[in-house]
């Protein structure tokens, strides 16, 4: 998972500093405010995962790959795609109804972080 994972994270903050300036400067004329906020907010999340990700592959090599960590990188990785890309795609198309598949990424997104901690507790007891 190290390299891989670091390497996924590397990647995903490349592409939310290009969709960021992509809304910033492509956007901006097309899209409402409400909108611009939105997009915005897909990529807030999509630079924390990103980073996220990049420290957890440093911390899974400290573990040991255990399964929870590799778990943990899983589903904070899907959790972004749903999250992140359908506030993409809802800000792209006012198609409202994405809304509600978001908080199934964002619901991804927080038991990747319960896997992770509850390996970094694991982790402190040995």
């Amino acid at each position: 998972m190290f390299p891989k994972y670091f390497a996924i994270g590397g990647i995903n903050a490349a592409l939310a500093i290009a969709l960021g300036a992509f809304g910033a400067h492509g956007l901006e004329e097309h899209l409402t405010e409400h909108y611009l906020e939105i997009f915005e907010t897909g990529v807030r999340y999509h630079m924390y995962s990103a980073i996220a990700l990049m420290l957890i592959s440093l911390f899974a090599k400290q573990a040991g790959e255990s399964r929870l960590v590799m778990n943990g990188g899983r589903l904070i990785l899907a959790g972004t795609v749903i999250f992140s890309g359908s506030l993409y795609v809802l800000s792209l198309t006012s198609f409202s109804k994405l809304g509600m598949i978001t908080p199934i990424g964002g619901a991804a997104m927080l038991a990747g972080w319960v896997c992770v901690i509850t390996a970094a507790l694991k982790k402190s007891k040995v």
